[in-house]
């Protein structure tokens, strides 16, 4: 692979995305990353102040739904691979309103390729990176994990828009010839994280005395995978991964959610100086969430024996880590809750 490649992060300022941008910048001084983000209300520039000074680093303000924004992008900075984070991801919203993600999700996806295909003259050597979700694949029951080639069966109106994503990329690859790497992954959890995911929600309403809310029963079984392990998997994939193959990410850490937040409860106590279960007595179990997949859990066999990867830490040490970072910065956690985050792009982009 070349060593001077121009990459386009999409959503390269939302939480997962912020953590691949910042990798591959400190990584790799000769690639030129380009940040392209609509900066919806989970975009935050500051997650990644510390770079705007660095010579191979770039944010550009666009909508992948926007033809003539992406296609200046791509011209603007001779792009010539594609990591692709931007998404609509959250399952509630997508049950209130999911035209939202067919918009965002499936045609966003098509409109950025197509202005791929259009500015790369010679689609070889180019790559198109597409990061989806394990949600694609519908719900297990007690055993068995996904494997690459698991039927898709979405369950609701989000993992519907990523699979139909996933498909068309698939399409691509096989019509036109468009050198893809695709990737589903478990259960992202970490710094940054926008606070309406379970981990960083229950943080919050922990650390300021709030109820904890559990979807059902608290049964429902999800894969844990550590942000940063995302993306040193996402870096693997894209220098290492074959054209045209799939790859599952997932972290080997199954829990229920209301074994989760017993642990995070537990934490929380110690790092606060509370009397043990009082944290966990603000548990609240309310109605279950419409089309709630019983139990999702990844098999990342082809990705550790093909690419030598695996989870660098297990879930005890991944969310001890992230509540740390969460109760040191609580004025980060303040401005997201109260929108003043969207000030910093008005304030040094404008």
């Amino acid at each position: 692979m070349s060593k001077n490649r121009n990459i386009l992060v999409t959503g390269g300022a939302g939480f997962i995305g912020s953590h691949v941008v910042r990798r591959l910048v400190n990584n790799y001084p000769s690639y030129n990353i380009i940040n392209f983000d609509k900066l919806t209300y989970a975009g935050n520039l500051e997650n990644l102040s510390d770079l705007e000074s660095r010579s191979n680093y770039a944010f550009y303000h666009g909508d992948i739904c926007d033809a003539h924004q992406v296609k200046e992008a791509l011209r603007k900075y001779e792009i010539t691979d594609v990591i692709h984070l931007a998404a609509e991801s959250h399952v509630d919203r997508s049950i209130s309103g999911p035209m939202e993600f067919v918009q965002t999700n499936v045609l966003g996806t098509v409109n950025l390729m197509n202005e791929c295909r259009a500015f790369w003259d010679d689609l070889k050597g180019h790559i198109f990176y597409h990061v989806s979700t394990d949600e694609v694949y519908g719900s297990l029951g007690d055993e068995g994990l996904f494997e690459e080639t698991t039927a898709y069966d979405p369950r609701s109106p989000y993992s519907a828009s990523k699979a139909s994503s996933d498909h068309f990329v698939r399409a691509y690859h096989h019509t036109y010839g468009l050198e893809i790497r695709i990737s589903n992954c478990s259960n992202n959890y970490g710094s940054h994280q926008f606070p309406e995911k379970l981990i960083p929600l229950m943080i919050h309403n922990a650390v300021n005395g709030k109820e904890l809310p559990i979807y059902g029963d608290g049964k429902n079984i999800r894969d844990w995978l550590w942000v940063e392990d995302h993306a040193s998997a996402i870096d693997t994939i894209f220098h290492q991964g074959e054209n045209g193959e799939t790859y599952n990410v997932g972290g080997l850490n199954e829990w229920t959610n209301v074994d989760l937040v017993h642990e995070l409860c537990s934490i929380i106590d110690d790092r606060l100086g509370k009397e043990a279960g009082s944290t966990a007595k603000n548990i609240v179990f309310i109605k279950d969430r419409a089309g709630h997949d019983r139990r999702y859990a990844i098999d990342a066999t082809k990705l550790e024996q093909k690419l030598n990867w695996k989870p660098s830490i297990t879930f005890e040490e991944g969310l001890a880590s992230t509540i740390d970072w969460y109760l040191e910065n609580q004025e980060w956690v303040n401005n997201v809750v109260s929108g003043d985050y969207q000030e910093y792009y008005k304030e040094h982009y404008k």
